[in-house]
């Protein structure tokens, strides 16, 4: 094992605790001492640890959670039920596969594209709970990737009636249980609620067995917090639509998460902000000030109990309704405490930014704080907070002059026909903000590109085709459909044009829960290669003939038959998936994976790493949610923008923020259609991704497949232009997702994404590219374009100056790989 690997994965173990969960305690645990234990549940033996797709990591090995307990010396007690649960599991996961590879048959589908990250549903089972011991964990796990979403049945989002009765016969049985959640996004608890001890694991790495034990024994201690509600299925908002394979329509508009719990008065099972840890803590009385627009809320944390532990102070304000509906409160800012001893205390202090409350208003085309009183409240979860201060606006005031952008969704939002009352404190103090305090520039200047210009300005219209184009092999049917299409990088997903000395061409793995490479290489005097095979998992078994062939055979058959020169190793550390990562509720612990990450960037030679993920939570179904990191903006636009410092300290490296905007659903992903009013898109979707410019300017994004309002994001010069460049001082690239020709569908209702029509629009990077792409490109510079885009030399010459421009910005700088 190299030493890079060591050291990041002491990293990951270190951090790991943070992200961890406890739902629930009696303070049965931590346990004193390892001794003997009875281990259950699918997630014992077959720990997850992280979700399937793109954003996998080939890391060396992964600790599972009966390895990590009899590595700490505990001895598992139950190892013939474990056993037993193997034979289970593989009888029902090549029934699964079976089953998938039929019903892509039937339907006249590939069955890689047909089965990618379909949910294999937990199988039911009726195994005798033998074994004995000082206490028992029962494991539930779910697993979930990209290409499908999840399902609101038992085995997914419900627990199963195996799991539910052993549960609840576990518990009964033993004097310590508890319950451990090895999933990566909601499930509903409500039939096992009861249990006095519940802590979401999450999936948090490569070590997630010996973080694990960690816990347990108390060498650590969880102190995360959610970074989404968790409720019975049946109390989440149906007000928005979702999983239509053309049209999926947000009428819920901004109540979403917290936002609808808070406002219609329905509790969840486990609030968003809620966790609890090995000790307790009290809030002190806060005080409030306010300089111009800024507000800060100073308080003290006290640890009350007897362990060590971490407290997170969250701020919340309730925004008056005016014009304009508000939901009841929203997060506005937080901070985590350093680790307190028993009985130690901590000064905090939260500063926001009271225009960072503006709500956009389409009839005014700009975002507006209306006059009223905002009460701001501080606690420990969203549904434990107590008002410090209202802070009074005289008048309304418009914070930015904007666009109106991104057309409009066929419909008015959800309002609640009761929501519930914000109460104003008559005792609470007060504080006076000017509206002229809030005012505030409507658009930022364009990034200089004489030099990159000047580059350009000479190329022919073929060589600039290939600029604004990913590095393609000249063949047709090499094209790749797994994201592996780096020349330089083995494994990685793809990379920026070689055909010019020269200009650099930037390497992009993905991510996000780590680097996606392949593990070991070979090298002959054809080139480097992959050894063995360079996908594993649900994706190798369902690449069969039927799939090679109906996708124009993308996988390099003559591989196998390579003798390599050399062989070398690219073991990347696998890192908490993003969800994990925003439990944290620590934006320090999110730029130190970031600088783990580039640090492996440095050492395999990568510049643009596919990541961070923050798609908002919409809904639980999504079934990329555990790639991305809350149902809030905020909290998911710090932290992205804590891992974004940390890869972007690197000299040359950096990260590719996606998927921009609205991919909250993966049900025909490259074709649907997200009908969002301006107000919700602003206020909620595109916040996350403003936050993370505004705050790290990371030197990449990635826009996604699906439409918004009739036009792909890809394609929408508003939205690329107009509101990420203009308004918000983008400075970097812009990239596409990988649309990959033999992925595209001609016959829906909604068209596939075009070259041409990208390039246009602002987005100057068609990954991974092919020469069908670069045709149409040429095609649209004639006027001959299938599609009916034109374009003009100018467009073509600036975006392939974009290019050109972070190509040097990046690839001048970054020192050599080492392998």
């Amino acid at each position: 094992m190299n030493q890079y690997e060591i050291d990041h994965m002491a990293t990951v173990r270190a951090g790991a605790p943070e992200s961890m969960v406890l739902l629930k305690t009696d303070g049965s645990f931590p346990l004193d001492r390892p001794g003997p234990l009875a281990l259950f549940g699918a997630g014992a033996r077959r720990t997850i640890k992280g979700g399937t797709g793109s954003g996998d990591v080939n890391s060396r090995h992964v600790v599972s959670i009966e390895e990590g307990l009899e590595n700490a010396g505990f001895t598992i007690t139950t190892k013939s039920w474990l056993d037993a649960y193997d034979r289970v599991a593989e009888d029902n996961h090549q029934a699964f596969v079976a089953d998938l590879k039929a019903k892509a048959r039937a339907a006249g589908v590939p069955a890689i594209m047909f089965g990618m990250g379909a949910v294999e549903p937990a199988p039911a089972f009726d195994l005798p709970l033998d074994g004995d011991g000082e206490a028992a964990i029962y494991v539930v796990a779910r697993d979930s990737g990209e290409g499908n979403d999840r399902h609101p049945e038992a085995g997914d989002v419900k627990l199963t009636d195996s799991e539910i009765r052993d549960i609840t016969a576990l518990a009964a049985k033993f004097e310590r249980f508890l319950l451990v959640l090895n999933v990566g996004g909601v499930v509903d608890l409500s039939p096992v609620v009861d249990v006095e001890n519940i802590l979401l694991l999450s999936q948090v790495g490569a070590v997630i067995g010996d973080a694990f034990a960690d816990v347990l024994l108390g060498k650590s201690y969880p102190s995360g917090k959610l970074s989404t509600t968790w409720a019975a299925w049946e109390d989440y908002s149906t007000e928005g639509d979702f999983g239509d394979p053309d049209d999926t329509h947000y009428r819920e508009g901004v109540y979403v998460g917290y936002r609808y719990f808070d406002s219609v008065g329905t509790a969840p099972l486990f609030p968003f902000g809620f966790g609890l840890g090995y000790t307790t803590f009290t809030i002190g009385a806060p005080s409030v000030s306010a300089a111009g627009s800024e507000i800060t809320v100073k308080t003290t944390v006290t640890n009350t109990g007897a362990a060590a532990g971490k407290e997170v102070v969250q701020v919340y304000v309730s925004v008056p309704a005016g014009e304009l509906d508000q939901p009841y409160q929203a997060l506005v800012g937080f901070a985590k405490t350093g680790e307190l001893a028993a009985g130690a205390a901590e000064d905090v202090t939260v500063t926001f930014d009271l225009t960072d409350l503006a709500s956009y208003d389409a009839a005014k085309t700009a975002t507006v704080l209306e006059g009223g009183d905002y009460v701001v409240r501080v606690g420990a979860s969203s549904r434990n907070t107590t008002v410090a201060a209202v802070v009074e606006l005289p008048e309304t005031a418009v914070v930015r002059e904007l666009h109106d952008a991104l057309g409009e969704p066929g419909f008015t939002d959800f309002k609640p026909a009761a929501p519930v009352a914000v109460e104003v404190p008559a005792a609470a103090p007060r504080l006076t903000v000017a509206a002229a305090d809030l005012r505030r520039e409507d658009t930022q200047p364009p990034v200089d590109l004489t030099d990159a210009l000047e580059y350009v300005k000479d190329l022919s219209d073929d060589e600039l085709a290939y600029i604004v184009l990913g590095q393609y092999a000249d063949s047709a049917d090499k094209q790749s459909i797994i994201g592996q299409a780096s020349q330089a990088l083995v494994g990685a997903a793809g990379q920026t044009t070689t055909r010019f000395a020269g200009l650099p061409s930037l390497v992009m793995p993905d991510g996000p829960a780590g680097l996606r490479l392949t593990p070991q290489v070979g090298e002959d005097a054809d080139g480097k290669f992959p050894l063995g095979e360079a996908l594993g998992g649900l994706f190798a078994e369902l690449m069969d003939a039927e799939s090679i062939a109906a996708l124009g055979g993308e996988v390099d058959d003559d591989a196998a038959e390579r003798v390599p020169e050399r062989t070398y190793e690219q073991y990347a550390t696998a890192i908490p998936i993003g969800t994990a990562i925003a439990q944290s509720w620590n934006p320090e612990l999110a730029a130190a994976y970031g600088d783990l990450v580039g640090a492996e960037m440095e050492h395999f030679g990568a510049h643009l790493w596919l990541a961070p993920a923050f798609n908002l939570h919409r809904t639980i179904l999504c079934g990329r949610n555990f790639e991305y990191l809350s149902e809030d903006p905020l909290l998911a636009g710090r932290m992205a923008a804590g891992i974004t410092r940390g890869v972007q300290a690197h000299p040359g490296r950096g990260v590719t923020v996606k998927h921009f905007a609205f991919n909250n659903q993966e049900t025909n992903r490259l074709n649907s259609n997200s009908h969002v009013s301006q107000r919700a898109a602003r206020d909620l979707y595109l916040r996350s991704f403003e936050i993370v410019i505004r705050e790290a300017q990371p030197h990449a994004i990635m826009t996604s497949y699906n439409l918004v309002n009739g036009v792909h994001t890809s394609e929408s010069a508003e939205l690329l232009e107009t509101i990420l460049r203009e308004e918000w001082g983008f400075q970097g690239l812009v990239m596409t997702d990988w649309v990959v020709r033999s992925m595209t569908r001609t016959d829906l209702k909604y068209p596939r994404a075009t070259a041409a029509a990208t390039i246009k629009a602002g987005n100057e990077l068609f990954m991974p590219g092919c020469e069908e792409d670069r045709q149409d490109i040429l095609a649209a510079l004639r006027g001959e374009a299938e599609s009916g885009v034109t374009l003009t030399r100018a467009e073509l010459e600036k975006q392939a100056a974009r290019v050109v421009r972070m190509a040097h910005r990046l690839g001048d700088v970054a020192s050599a790989p080492e392998v």
